[in-house]
């Protein structure tokens, strides 16, 4: 069961919740103290491998038809067989009861915030709203990664963040969502599922992908008042501008460098706000 329950959270994206929990944790912490409350600990648990038993889980239920054409399952992924759909299918209910058990002992603000993080999560996959099927919705319900940091931010602080923090997430998601569904094109015409980079085209959706993360570097750079080392968010744009200066480059390679670019600035954007909140060690 293990070896499948890693296959089917995409273990290589647990950082995808689970870091932006982190990163919405320390935002929103002052004290040593909040590192040391048990329900900390409680939901990194979960945003890093529960939540995405249910994210990817919902996803290779209701794509198990299309999934048949999709080229990534060969290898970086878990094609899902028909035998396995029942014992995925318990998986997904298990972590819904556990959701439903962990909302129970939360505030209000606490329960719509992960509600939205479950509804986001189920219904980009599955009808009737499949959200990952309609242009511009697909990449703007991808704030279901921006969910879990919203959620620590306000689990420690009890208040949401900045508005312009907000945004930043926005255009964050909104980029990494066009840019992995690029090299899926062909095949999500094959199969009739039409994302915004299949609306399009390629150009425009790399266009734009460059858009939101020179939003993105712009509104960081700023919020850490152009300290240096802010300026490593410019790595982001550089995959999209890259594609578009130098056609000979392939994205199928590209995209997969992503988790580690996302896996070292956001460690270190933690480290960094542990620093700000709460050490003050440089």
């Amino acid at each position: 069961m293990l070896p499948f329950i890693l296959k089917i959270s995409r273990f290589r994206f647990w950082i995808y919740t689970g870091g932006t929990y982190v990163v919405g944790y320390a935002l929103g912490a002052t004290l040593f103290s909040d590192f040391l409350r048990p329900e900390y600990y409680i939901y990194l648990i979960y945003f890093f491998l529960p939540a995405n038993i249910f994210i990817y889980g919902v996803n290779d239920y209701w794509d198990q038809d299309t999934d048949l054409l999709n080229p990534k399952k060969d290898e970086k992924e878990h094609r899902l067989q028909k035998k396995e759909r029942k014992k995925l299918l318990l998986l997904i209910y298990f972590v819904t009861g556990i959701s439903l058990i962990l909302m129970f002992f939360q505030n209000w603000g606490e329960r719509l915030i992960f509600a939205g993080f479950l509804a986001l999560s189920y219904f980009y996959s599955a009808p009737p709203l499949r959200f990952k099927e309609k242009p511009f919705l697909d990449f703007s319900s991808n704030y279901l990664y921006v969910m879990p940091g919203l959620f620590a931010y306000y689990l420690v602080s009890g208040a949401l963040p900045s508005w312009l923090i907000l945004i930043g997430a926005y255009c964050h998601v909104s980029a990494m969502h066009i840019f992995s569904a690029i090299p899926d094109i062909e095949y999500d015409l094959k199969s009739g599922i039409r994302t915004t980079p299949v609306a399009i085209g390629k150009k425009a959706a790399l266009i734009l992908t460059s858009f939101f993360w020179v939003m993105l570097s712009g509104i960081v750079i700023y919020l850490a008042g152009f300290n240096i080392l802010s300026f490593l968010v410019l790595l982001y744009p550089l995959f999209p501008i890259s594609l578009l200066l130098i056609p000979s480059l392939k994205i199928e390679r590209l995209y997969w460098y992503l988790p580690y670019v996302n896996t070292a600035l956001g460690g270190l954007l933690f480290l960094l706000l542990i620093n700000y909140h709460i050490f003050n060690w440089f």
